[in-house]
């Protein structure tokens, strides 16, 4: 069972609440007793907290369990009702919405057409999928945490682009955070779509109880990002841009890259480079079974792809793993779940890792999440990560 400690300090309550929250999401159902052995809270404190979640519907109490002595216990669940999310996420001729439950089940999807998508087309179709998703699914509307979207890009606090994320006229520095939160009146949490993707793996995914993990996301028209938890931390560097790894160099004066450099990562192993080798134009604009058909297809191509793909890959997850010690590097994305399959049943044999005698409790690679869901279902869990995720930067704010 992963154990996760608190603070009865008086001012760390939202730290609390989500420490209760993650134990039981992660191991539950639990009793008070065991949320207060594996959380290190005083019994007063879990048992006030417990009930404060419980009277706002997040656990609910499951059937008590009789034991040989003393009083019955009641193991506590994370009840699926009790919150809702939305996912968006915006692509070169479609915006497409999705509302989630608090297990990450997906309870109404919206899509529509949106040719060109620059802000002034964007903006008025996503408040308009968020507004019907409300409707297209009976729920109580004030259990709505937010608006989650995910966008390949980079971002400033805010949701602020700090580049095009879809090489699109218009979203240059545009405050899409903002100006959607002003549409929608509710909370909007924007991230690039490779952090987002790792949080919905921790949430709901091969990832869910780890604590430190990479999240190596191949977008299915685009590069590689990663999205890292260290520590149970989400780690985004200090001006939000850790994850950028489709941008180191795996080959010293390699193939020119669009970024400047040459020999980058992204010009070998990207998915838009697979496609280049097997002939498909505009992928980006294929549906993904259409896109699955042709690559079931195989050809010549294909296999030169992965020829030239697979040795920068485990490069890579021989780096990740020296740099950070990750529990297991997970491979994902928007990316052709075959194409991914492929890729990585060609990454053996890694490179030694440098304690090979040392045992694992994970492979040190996993299939994650992949497929055209992949961006949104994150997406959708940034609200709830936002709300259910332990804080700890309220442990290191001073006293008084």
């Amino acid at each position: 069972m992963k154990a996760i400690s608190g603070t009865n300090l008086e001012q760390a309550k939202s730290h609390n609440r989500r420490v209760v929250i993650e134990a039981v999401r992660t191991n539950g159902p639990l009793s008070r007793a065991a949320i207060a052995r594996m959380t290190a809270l005083t019994a007063q404190t879990v048992s006030n907290i417990v009930e404060e979640l419980e009277r706002s519907h997040l656990l609910v109490p499951s059937e008590a369990q009789k034991l040989a002595r003393g009083q019955p216990i009641i193991p506590y669940t994370i009840n699926p009702r009790g919150a809702y999310s939305i996912g968006l996420e915006l692509g070169r001729q479609r915006a497409s919405g999705i509302l989630t439950d608090l297990s990450g089940a997906v309870c109404a999807r919206i899509e529509r057409h949106v040719e060109h998508p620059d802000p002034q087309r964007a903006m008025p179709a996503l408040q308009a999928i968020v507004e019907d998703l409300q409707q297209a699914f009976a729920f109580d509307r004030n259990r709505l945490l937010g608006v989650g979207m995910a966008l390949p890009g980079r971002y400033a606090d805010g949701g602020t682009t700090s580049l095009s994320p879809l090489n699109l006229p218009g979203w240059q520095d545009f405050p899409v955070g903002h100006e959607l939160e002003q549409r929608v009146k509710v909370p909007v949490l924007v991230e690039n779509d490779a952090t987002a993707a790792a949080i919905g793996e921790r949430l709901h995914g091969v990832a869910r109880g780890l604590g430190s993990f990479v999240y190596l996301f191949l977008a299915g028209g685009g590069g590689i990002g990663a999205g890292m938890f260290l520590d149970g931390h989400l780690y985004k560097g200090s001006r939000n841009n850790a994850g950028e790894i489709g941008h180191i160099i795996v080959e010293p004066h390699g193939k020119l890259c669009s970024c400047g450099k040459r020999g980058c990562l992204d010009r070998y192993v990207s998915p838009a480079v697979a496609y280049e080798y097997m002939g498909i134009a505009k992928a980006e604009e294929l549906s993904p079974d259409d896109l699955d058909a042709l690559i079931a297809k195989g050809s010549e191509g294909l296999d030169a792809w992965l020829d030239q793909a697979v040795q920068p890959l485990r490069q890579t997850v021989d780096f990740l793993e020296l740099a950070f010690d990750p529990q297991t590097i997970v491979l994902g994305g928007s990316i052709s779940t075959s194409l991914m399959l492929r890729l990585a049943e060609r990454l053996e044999p890694l490179h030694t890792p440098i304690d090979p005698n040392q045992k694992r409790a994970v492979p040190r690679v996993m299939i994650g999440t992949t497929g055209k869901d992949t961006a949104i279902l994150g997406a959708a869990a940034l609200p709830i990560f936002s709300e259910t995720n332990p804080r700890f930067d309220v442990l290191q704010k001073p006293l008084g």
